[in-house]
């Protein structure tokens, strides 16, 4: 993450959101309902970033992929050059936010008409599970788009 004169730190209310919720009173289903919020949150968080400089998809996985993986270098010329390498991680970050949106629909409905018992280990596993499937998704997405090939059409400048 680079720091500079233009560069906008902003905080995140996910754990701010959390804490608050703790102290919420309500039925056992609300209970076991309030991390939803906090999932439909980063959801948003996601979603919201295409409009921001970067897609928080491309900020989160640049350190873990660019390097370790060997995969193309240079995002930043990319980024700027590259409409196909744009779009990519646009649609990576729809993915990962409708994904947790999902998962904040699926915690309330299952909260709400499960036995409270064996809610939270289901939603752990459920939570487990979003993760693992948009992670597989995400990078067969990649993997598809050519992200591992330097010379793939998703490396090519818009005006060639």
């Amino acid at each position: 993450m680079s720091t500079g004169p233009n560069t906008r730190h902003r905080q995140t209310p996910a754990p701010v959101a959390a804490v608050v919720l703790a102290f919420v009173p309500g039925s056992p289903q609300f209970l076991l309902a309030r991390d939803a919020p906090i999932t439909a949150g980063t959801g948003i968080w996601f979603i919201s970033t295409l409009r921001g400089a970067r897609p928080l998809v491309q900020t989160l996985a640049k350190p873990l992929i660019e390097g370790p993986f060997h995969w193309p270098g240079g995002w930043e010329a990319h980024w700027e050059q590259a409409p196909r390498f744009r779009r990519m991680w646009r649609i990576s970050s729809i993915m990962w936010g409708c994904g947790f949106l999902l998962d904040a629909v699926l915690r309330v409905i299952l909260a709400y008409s499960l036995e409270p018992d064996p809610v939270p280990a289901v939603t752990t596993a459920m939570h487990l599970a979003t993760n693992l499937v948009l992670i597989l998704l995400s990078n067969a997405f990649h993997i598809a788009s050519g992200m591992p090939n330097p010379r793939c059409i998703l490396f090519a400048p818009a005006d060639g």
